[in-house]
């Protein structure tokens, strides 16, 4: 089972106590089952999913027997044009309930974060975005094959919407695997910024060693102040280690800065060898 037919079992099998949610919601599953006609009946929907939420919410609300639904469906229509249908906030947490339901889907947060409905019309478009702010949740909208999508893309919003229409346990998966995952990125991040780091390390250190093969080379070395040549022998006995361990087998000890500018001062010397040998000129 996918995550988003997930939620919607979840979402299936949550029933409202209160007689005005229920009405809410199964105006969303008529309005959003099939927005070309929506006086279709939802008894036919091919959506078992819908269907089966459809059935269990117009026994509970209006007691109405599936065979006798097509005599008494005028009640169920006139009870969803309501006015007061949306005043609520709990009928309107309903209402994107059955909207869901009807025309919704999300990503499984392993791959993606994404969560849409298709509508119909702009106005089915308009409407879902309007509820959906009123929770202070900032959908977005693109026209996909004369379709009008609803759709969320930040992983916080995505599960304020599983909150607001009543997905917890599908929230609680989602949060977990966003956790992971973004655990997981973090330390990805980490591991290839030491990696890039340990690079830098290595190629500064084969530079240091090759500066100071050459000043010895050259016969420079002998003229060298006793701190830069200390810095010179330590650094070829330790060829890997980083500048402030170097430091540390310094007599006396030294920090970073100090060995750091020893090496620089070498690595000087020996750009100026190199120059000598070339011709040119060091700027």
């Amino acid at each position: 089972m996918s995550f988003s037919q997930s939620v919607k079992e979840e979402l299936a099998g949550l029933i409202s106590q209160a007689r005005h949610c229920n009405i809410a919601e199964i105006a969303a599953l008529q309005f959003y089952s099939d927005g070309r006609d929506e006086t279709a009946d939802l008894t036919l929907v091919e959506n078992e999913t819908v269907r089966r939420k459809y059935f269990t919410l117009l026994k509970k609300t209006f007691n109405i027997d599936i065979a006798l639904y097509h005599q008494q469906k005028e009640q169920v229509f006139e009870a969803i044009r309501g006015p007061s249908l949306l005043q609520k906030s709990c009928c309107r947490r309903a209402y994107l309930r059955g909207a869901f339901l009807a025309a919704g889907s999300v990503s499984d947060p392993e791959k993606s974060y994404h969560l849409e409905l298709i509508c119909h019309s702009q106005k089915r478009a308009d409407e879902i975005r309007e509820l959906l702010s009123t929770f202070e949740i900032d959908a977005r909208q693109v026209i996909r094959k004369k379709n009008h999508v609803v759709y969320l893309k930040e992983g916080t919003q995505i599960v304020d919407t599983l909150n607001v229409i009543g997905a917890h346990h599908a929230l609680m998966d989602f949060e977990n695997s966003r956790i992971f995952k973004d655990m997981r990125n973090s330390i990805n991040r980490r591991v290839n910024c030491e990696t890039a780091n340990i690079g830098k390390t290595v190629t500064a250190s084969v530079k240091q060693t090759e500066d100071i093969r050459l000043i010895i080379q050259s016969g420079e070395y002998a003229g060298l102040p006793k701190p830069l040549q200390e810095m010179a022998d330590i650094r070829l006995q330790y060829p890997n280690v980083p500048l402030k361990e170097l430091g540390e087998l310094m007599t006396p000890p030294i920090g970073k800065s100090g060995v750091n500018h020893r090496l620089r001062k070498l690595s000087e010397i020996a750009d100026r060898l190199r120059s000598h040998q070339t011709g040119g000129e060091i700027l």
